[in-house]
């Protein structure tokens, strides 16, 4: 009796081991992986610090971010513009501006400095960002895509807006990957609660058992 009740503990060790493994070898994505609070530590294009939205004079321009730029008694100039696929800015006069890791503050100083004095002496320039990157969701959701950012915006309410979960979906707990200022990305540990940045790609995991 004793040896089949050893016997028995064994199996369901062995198979709890297994389970595990194959868990592990479901997960072919090898970037790295931080807990919220370490990665709200590092630089990310678009939000420096807080986990929370960040404040415009923060913000850091990237790819599919819109602005409205304003020279100021240039009427010719002032208008709605778009960073492209590589994060560069054509603008009028200034020529192609690598804009992509820029506030808009500092974007601002860089245009100035192109137009003045070669083109508009004592040039006045604002930068207001007009619409932020949009967010994506992959993975075990209806309507998995990009979604316009919303400031303030959590995983729970990107997951309703892509229409609720699939009946696979694991769901609480979602991988965050976001891509810092200095290129890297990195998978961060989130919960339904976690607020998201502009440009994140939010996986909702499928569950195994």
């Amino acid at each position: 009796m004793t040896n089949k009740v050893v016997n028995a503990l064994s199996i369901s060790r062995r198979g709890l081991l297994v389970g595990a493994v194959a868990l592990a070898a479901c997960d072919t994505d090898d970037t790295p992986i931080v807990a919220a609070d370490s990665g709200d530590a590092i630089q990310f294009a678009g939000a420096p610090g807080s986990g929370e939205d960040v404040a415009a004079g923060s913000y850091r321009l990237n790819p599919g971010d819109k602005m409205r730029i304003i020279v100021y008694g240039q009427n010719h100039l002032t208008g709605d513009y778009a960073l492209d696929n590589a994060g560069v800015l054509s603008f009028p006069l200034a020529g192609q501006i690598k804009a992509s890791g820029m506030t808009p503050g500092e974007l601002e100083r860089t245009i100035k400095s192109k137009l003045d004095p070669d083109y508009i002496r004592g040039a006045s320039v604002s930068v207001e960002v007009a619409s932020k990157r949009p967010f994506y969701i992959i993975g075990e959701v209806r309507n998995p895509g990009s979604y316009p950012y919303v400031s303030g915006i959590s995983v729970f309410n990107a997951v309703a807006l892509a229409g609720g979960y699939t009946y696979r979906a694991r769901e609480n707990s979602f991988y965050i990957k976001r891509t810092g200022k200095d290129g890297q990305i990195v998978r961060v540990a989130a919960t339904s609660n976690t607020v998201i940045r502009p440009g994140d790609t939010i996986q909702v995991r499928e569950r195994y058992f």
